[in-house]
């Protein structure tokens, strides 16, 4: 499993995660779409973390800049 994701990409993943945690926790909270909001922010959050992203594995696509250079 090699890192397929580049600094931008993860520092947006991250972003992105920590807005759907804002709408699921907090304008939608109580409900059960901001618990499906919250609990979808996971996946950028992993995603980003471990800096690989299977569906960008599946599509050949790299942002790392040490992929790009090969």
């Amino acid at each position: 499993m090699t890192k397929n994701l580049g600094l931008m990409d993860r520092l947006f993943r991250i972003g992105l995660a920590g807005l759907l945690l804002y709408l699921g926790l907090g304008t939608y909270s109580g409900s059960t779409l901001g618990m499906g909001v919250a609990i979808t922010a996971a996946i950028p959050t992993f995603t980003a973390l471990l800096g690989f992203c299977p569906v960008y594995r599946l599509l050949g696509i790299h942002t790392n800049a040490r992929q790009l250079s090969r």
